[in-house]
């Protein structure tokens, strides 16, 4: 203030309190924020050194989030595999009881069940999906997950399409054909069920009619005799499961659900129904569709192999990542932290150097004081 000369006592002895009230402040800031670097103005270097590193420890936060999610993804799909897996299994059980049995009906049952389990596969892939990504749902499902805050570390998984059965890149399993009812006509002359074959040019005593379906195995013969009437012929057709005959006008008419030749040994020509036979009719084809399954299952377990193979690079990258983290901030940390006991120290003998300051100044006041005695 103009006009006020101080003492060069109570000069020094304010400086030194101003001084040390400056360093308390500084201090309690370190104390109250935990660092010693809370600016560049402190440590250029240090604040600057350390915010990069938080800065990376923070991209690579965000990185580990996707991380994280892509291994949900991966997990999805392989509980999509596993599931998948059991399908085809039980579609290989239904292929195995079709092979067991001789009887087309039943055959044309399991292979519309083995139909029923193709879709419920394709309906489990669309449902195999995570996050928007399904890694079983083909194109435009592709998962690029990124290891680094400049994306020159990543990895790239490519989805399968499992939604389509029937595709080549996929499964390879088609769906079979279901058997349609057919109906053919023996015509001869007969008036009425009781009525003999024999009467009939078309039959002699000692004719054999063999019924075969198409798989060529016999479901049924007659061998006519004398005695063999028209209702004897119809019986044979009625007795196999899945056809059914009826008489009229000369004529039986045959209603199948397969396709069922009649062969004779004498002068009856050769009769088939119409109709479509299932794609389990015959052994072979039944054979063929175990193949298909046995190669879909080695499908299924390659690809499972790979998103297990990618999971575990994803896994351990997330792992790598975590570390890395808390090394950064370490190391921001060590740069910036204060250390609070040193600092507690440096307060307390801060406050005592205030004091003695504080005393120093008044002893200096009192000093000046001492002409006042004059008076």
């Amino acid at each position: 203030m103009a006009g006020i000369t101080l003492s060069s006592a109570v000069r020094t002895n304010l400086n030194s309190l101003q001084a040390t009230s400056s360093l308390m402040s500084a201090v309690q800031e370190r104390l109250s924020t935990g660092k010693k670097v809370n600016s560049a103005l402190d440590n250029p270097n240090s604040f600057f050194t350390a915010q990069g590193l938080e800065n990376r420890a923070s991209d690579l936060s965000t990185l580990l989030d996707d991380m994280g999610q892509s291994i949900q993804g991966l997990k999805a799909a392989d509980k999509g595999i596993s599931s998948i897996s059991d399908l085809v299994d039980a579609a290989k059980a239904k292929a195995n009881q079709a092979l067991q049995t001789s009887s087309q009906t039943e055959r044309a049952q399991f292979a519309t069940e083995y139909n029923e389990l193709l879709g419920q596969i394709e309906d489990l892939a669309k449902d195999a999906g995570y996050g928007g990504k399904n890694l079983l749902g083909g194109t435009g499902n592709d998962l690029s997950v990124v290891f680094n805050e400049d994306g020159t570390s990543s990895l790239s998984i490519s989805a399968v399409d499992y939604t389509d059965t029937s595709l080549s890149t996929g499964l390879n399993l088609s769906d079979l054909a279901t058997a349609v009812d057919g109906t053919g006509t023996l015509s001869f002359t007969a008036a009425s069920t009781t009525t003999t074959l024999t009467t009939s040019t078309q039959f002699a005593s000692g004719d054999t009619l063999t019924l075969t379906d198409a798989n060529g195995s016999e479901v049924a013969s007659i061998t006519i005799d004398d005695n063999t009437t028209v209702a004897d012929l119809e019986a044979v057709y009625d007795g196999l499961d899945g056809v059914s005959a009826s008489f009229a006008s000369n004529a039986l008419t045959i209603t199948s659900e397969y396709v069922l030749t009649t062969s004779s040994s004498g002068t009856l020509p050769d009769e088939t129904t119409n109709g479509t036979d299932s794609g389990f009719a015959t052994d072979t084809a039944i054979e063929s569709t175990l193949s298909s399954l046995k190669s879909a299952q080695d499908t299924l377990r390659a690809q499972a192999s790979t998103f297990g193979t990618n999971l575990s690079i994803v896994e351990n990258r997330q792992d790598f990542t975590k570390a890395l983290i808390n090394t950064l901030e370490e190391g921001a940390g060590k740069l910036t932290l204060a250390d609070t006991n040193e600092e507690g120290a440096n307060l307390l003998a801060l406050q005592t150097q205030q004091t003695l300051a504080s005393t120093s100044l008044s002893l200096a006041a009192q000093a000046d004081q001492n002409v006042l005695r004059l008076f």
